[in-house]
């Protein structure tokens, strides 16, 4: 863990999985501007590091860097007692997901390690990190809990069948974690990412294509991740009386068929 401020929040702990350049940096990055202390969790803890850094700097905010294999339940365990040791966990975002060709893979090809790796991150993954923050939220009678989705969620596709059920059970989950703990002050949401997420607005870096995740197509329809993470901010702040549980995001000029 790396701790990137010298000033301590006044608010509860904002914990970030799967944080990579785009969405995952910037919903990291708003929570840090609201006043929350930032857990932000991933793989690669070098490249972790650098963001935490940056995020601390922009925002003047307490930013911790830890590392966690979300399809290691062992892993999850060790990466949450050192995000529980920093205080209240007030929100959990789970933006985890393992990343698949942008090429579509013959079922007959699709490998069981492939199959399951995927189905572990998107959904055990979800689980276990659940199970971490769960009891502290309802002792206290609050706290959110958002799970990003996106349309593999909702329809089978073709030559995604590992992406797609991971997805699903990820709904899933969700539906069922927001019916138990809702009333008791939980607020559960379910974010269907339907487009490819791309370099916040203004940013320099370029395109990247290969893997589906948080990358960029380059054409019509890419996302801001900034204007996502304000979503995720509004999700949060939302009066209890009229919390949404799921929640279709898309770009004005995605092309509809």
């Amino acid at each position: 863990m790396r701790n990137m401020a010298s000033s301590a929040s006044s608010r509860g702990i904002a914990a970030i999985v799967g944080v990579g350049p785009k969405l995952g940096l910037s919903i990291a990055r708003k929570f840090a501007h609201e006043g929350y202390t930032v857990a932000i969790l991933a793989r690669d803890l070098g490249r972790l590091s650098r963001f935490a850094d940056e995020i601390a700097r922009e925002e003047k905010a307490q930013v911790f860097a830890i590392r966690i294999d979300c399809s290691d339940s062992r892993s999850v365990r060790e990466a949450f007692e050192g995000v529980l040791s920093l205080g209240f966990v007030e929100v959990l975002v789970y933006n985890a997901y393992q990343p698949v060709s942008w090429k579509p893979t013959c079922f007959q090809d699709l490998t069981i390690d492939s199959f399951q790796k995927s189905l572990a991150v998107s959904s055990l993954g979800a689980f276990l990190c659940a199970q971490q923050v769960l009891p502290g939220m309802v002792e206290r009678g609050k706290g959110t809990i958002l799970f990003t989705g996106c349309s593999a969620s909702l329809n089978g596709i073709a030559g995604y069948p590992e992406l797609c059920c991971g997805k699903f059970a990820l709904r899933a989950l969700s539906q069922c974690l927001a019916r138990e703990f809702q009333p008791q002050g939980v607020h559960v949401a379910h974010v269907i990412i339907d487009g490819v997420v791309g370099p916040p607005r203004g940013a320099t870096m370029l395109p990247q294509r290969g893997s589906i995740g948080e990358q960029s197509s380059g054409g019509d329809g890419t996302m801001d991740p900034d204007a996502l993470a304000q979503t995720y901010w509004h999700l949060h702040v939302q009066d209890r009386n009229a919390w949404t549980q799921e929640m279709d995001l898309r770009s004005s000029s995605a092309r509809f068929f």
